[in-house]
C-alpha cells in the first residue's frame, strides 16, 4: 500500500470528488475507487469491498457512508468528518442556490419551461432504475412476493413506509437466522468478552455523543423558528433511519407525508427536486433538502420565507446525513464481522427486494403526476419518458445530460 496521505491531502481529494460526483451512486463508487484503490492505493481492493458490503447494511446514502470510511480508515474520526462532510457540500450548496430559484422564480415562464421538460425525464429515469434494480433482484419467487407485498402494502393498504422496511428487514433477518445454511461467522477466540464490552461502551458514548448534537442545534432551530420546524426535523430524522435503498426508496414515504399528509408541495414540485438532485454533483438524496426549503419557504411563520428556507434546508440535510457518520464511526470496527453475517445480508436482501416495489410506488406517483395530469394522457411526456428509459437502458446515457436535454426541450417547447 502506498504511503498513507496527510489529512490536507485527504480533505483536498474529496473536495475535488465532491464537485465532481456526478452519475448517481454507481458513477460515486467508481470514482471514489478509481482515486483511493486504483491511483493512490490508500486502500486495497478487498478492505474497499468489505466496507461497501458493509455500507450497504446500513441505512442511508452508501456512497457518502464509503467517503466516511475512507476517512475514518486513513485519519480516524478526524477524517471521517473530512470526507463525509466534503463529498456532500458542494452538491449540497447548489441545491440550495436551485431550491431558491425554484421558490423564488418557479412561477416564471422560462423557469417553469425548464422544469415541465424536465418533469418526464424524471419519470423515465425512475422507471429505468426500477427496471434496473428489479432485473437484478427479483431472482426467485421470494424475492418477488416480497416486491409486489411491498407495492401492495403502500398502494392498497396505505401502510407507512417504515413499518414495510422493517417488516422485510425482519423477514429476511430471521430467515438468514433460523433457514440459512450458510454458517455464522465464528466468535474471536481469546478476549472476545472484553472486546465486546469495549465496543459496546464505544458504541454508547458515540450515541450518546450524537444525540447532543441532534438534539442542541434540532432544538435550537424549533425555539428560534417553531412553526414547520419540529415537523420537518420529526420527519427527516425518522427517514434518515429507514432509508435502505438510497433515495428512490425513501421518496415515497416523503412524497407521502410532504404532498398527501402534510400539503407541503406539489407531486409536481417533488419530480422538480429529484430533477435538481439528478443534475448536481453528490448523493441524490439531496433531493430533501429541496424538500425542506420549499416546505419552508411556503410556511415561514415570523421569518422571511428565504431564511426560513434556508433553516429549512440546513436542519434536513443536517439530520438526513447526521445518522451516517454515527453509523460508520460505531460499526466500522466490527466490519469484517458484520459485513458476513448471514442473518444481516438476508436482510439486506429482503429489504432490497422489498425497495424494488417500494420504487414502483413511487414510479406510479410521479407518472400520474407527470404523464396523466388532471386525468387526461400527455402523450408528449409518455414519448419523452419512452425515449428516456430507452437511452439509460440500451445507450446508457448519463442521467445530468437525459435531464439537461429535457430542459433543452422544455425552452423549446415553452
Amino acid at each position: 500500500m502506498a504511503t498513507l496521505p496527510s489529512l490536507p491531502a485527504l480533505a483536498a481529494l474529496f473536495a475535488r470528488i465532491g464537485v465532481i460526483s456526478f452519475g448517481g451512486v454507481a458513477g460515486q463508487l467508481a470514482l471514489m475507487h478509481d482515486e483511493v484503490v486504483t491511483r493512490r492505493r490508500w486502500l486495497d481492493e478487498a478492505t474497499y469491498l468489505r466496507a461497501l458490503n458493509f455500507c450497504m447494511l446500513l441505512p442511508g446514502p452508501e456512497a457518502q457512508q464509503l467517503a466516511t470510511f475512507i476517512g475514518w480508515r486513513l485519519h480516524g474520526w478526524r477524517g471521517a468528518l473530512v470526507t463525509g462532510t466534503l463529498f456532500i457540500l458542494p452538491g449540497a450548496l447548489i441545491v440550495g442556490a436551485l431550491s431558491w430559484v425554484a421558490a423564488a422564480h418557479g412561477e416564471a415562464p422560462l423557469v417553469a419551461a425548464l422544469f415541465d421538460g424536465v418533469k418526464p425525464v424524471v419519470v423515465g429515469i425512475v422507471a429505468a432504475a426500477l427496471w434496473r434494480l428489479g432485473r437484478k433482484t427479483l431472482t426467485g419467487w421470494a424475492p418477488a412476493a416480497l416486491a409486489l407485498a411491498a407495492l401492495l402494502a403502500l398502494q392498497v393498504l396505505h401502510a407507512p413506509f417504515p413499518l414495510v422496511v422493517i417488516g422485510a428487514g425482519l423477514i429476511g433477518f430471521l430467515a438468514g437466522r433460523f433457514g440459512s445454511s450458510v454458517p455464522a461467522p465464528a466468535e474471536p477466540a481469546t478476549g472476545s468478552k472484553g472486546t465486546v464490552a469495549r465496543h459496546s461502551a464505544r458504541v454508547l458514548g458515540l450515541a450518546a455523543l450524537f444525540v447532543a448534537l441532534w438534539a442542541v442545534p434540532v432544538f435550537a432551530v424549533i425555539a428560534l423558528a417553531g412553526g414547520i420546524f419540529p415537523d420537518l426535523a420529526r420527519l427527516f430524522t425518522t427517514s434518515a433511519f429507514v432509508t435502505f435503498g438510497g433515495a428512490y426508496a425513501v421518496l415515497p414515504y416523503i412524497a407521502d407525508q410532504a404532498v398527501a399528509v402534510q400539503g407541503w408541495l406539489t407531486p409536481g414540485e417533488m419530480v422538480d427536486g429529484l430533477a435538481l438532485a439528478e443534475t448536481t454533483p453528490g448523493p441524490t438524496i439531496l433531493v430533501l433538502e429541496f424538500v425542506g426549503f420549499l416546505a419552508a419557504w411556503k410556511q415561514p411563520g415570523a421569518l422571511e420565507p428565504a431564511l426560513a428556507g434556508v433553516l429549512g434546508a440546513l436542519l434536513v440535510t443536517y439530520v438526513t446525513f447526521l445518522p451516517s457518520f454515527l453509523f460508520i464511526l460505531a460499526g466500522s470496527p466490527l466490519i469484517e464481522h458484520l459485513a458476513k453475517a448471514p442473518a444481516a445480508t438476508a436482510a439486506l436482501k429482503a429489504i432490497t427486494a422489498a425497495v424494488v416495489g417500494v420504487m414502483a410506488n413511487l414510479a406510479l406517483f410521479f407518472g400520474e403526476a407527470v404523464l396523466v395530469p388532471g386525468g387526461a394522457v400527455d402523450w408528449r411526456a409518455v414519448a419523452v419518458a419512452g425515449v428516456t428509459v430507452a437511452a439509460m437502458l440500451r445507450f446508457n446515457v448519463g442521467v445530468q445530460w437525459l435531464v439537461l436535454a429535457g430542459a433543452g426541450l422544455g425552452l423549446i417547447g415553452g
